[in-house]
């Protein structure tokens, strides 16, 4: 599933990664909400880097946000540079990067298809082989009023193993060792949860079985899918 590039990779230190982990969650936020991810101020951002975590402020308007808008915070939540306060699911961003340190950018939506899923489904299961990229089939994570330690606490959990999940009555949340993969994964949740939708529509879908989805996984590393390759390289 191709996506448009957020880098947020810097080979500098200080105001220079600063800057570019700012511009790169304006950016992030502003293509979601040109996909349709986001509307107004529902839904929220953050990249990090070390032990920065730029994320987007509460009550702003995703799809014109702009780098000097979003918050830096460290991974305490201490604020370290932005006039606005940060999104009210700074607890749920700040765990998932505590829990899996590998973690580069967050993307919580709620989008259409996803959010409308979560409000059916115990779990999203694999009907398309697309979706092994974010582990396999996603959990839906219980119910908690918004930016609660209750909900970040059930999100976690949700994710453990993969890089999206689902919240119940409430949206989507997707991760990614980069913002640009957590984007990828965003779009791809959104996706997949449209695609159970229509199949529930036709009739009864039929998921892949663990056997045919671990032959998928073995073809995919054997081939290198998903990546390009060199005519004649060895694979």
């Amino acid at each position: 599933m191709s996506t448009p590039s957020v880098d947020t990779t810097s080979s500098t230190t200080g105001t220079t990664t600063a800057g570019a982990l700012r511009s790169a969650v304006a950016d992030a936020s502003r293509l979601l909400a040109s996909r349709g991810l986001v509307v107004g101020t529902a839904g929220n951002v953050s990249a990090r880097v070390g032990d920065l975590v730029a994320i987007t402020p509460t009550g702003a308007d995703l799809s014109t946000l702009v780098a000097d808008e979003v918050c830096l915070v460290d991974l305490d939540g201490h604020q370290v540079a932005g006039d606005l306060a940060p999104t009210s699911e700074l607890g749920l961003h700040l765990g998932v990067y505590v829990d899996a340190p590998s973690a580069a950018g967050v993307v919580h939506t709620h989008a259409p298809a996803s959010t409308a899923a979560a409000c059916v489904v115990d779990r999203l299961p694999v009907l398309h082989y697309n979706q092994l990229a974010l582990g396999g089939e996603l959990r839906v994570a219980p119910f908690h009023p918004f930016g609660t330690p209750a909900l970040a606490a059930a999100v976690r959990e949700a994710l453990d193993g993969r890089l999206a999940a689902l919240m119940a009555n409430h949206g989507a949340i997707a991760v990614g060792p980069s913002l640009a993969k957590a984007v990828e994964h965003a779009l791809l949740t959104e996706w997949l949860a449209d695609l159970h939708a229509r199949a529930v529509a036709l009739g009864t879908p039929r998921p892949l079985t663990p056997a045919q989805q671990e032959a998928v996984i073995e073809v995919a590393l054997r081939t290198g899918y998903g990546t390009t390759h060199r005519v004649g390289a060895p694979r």
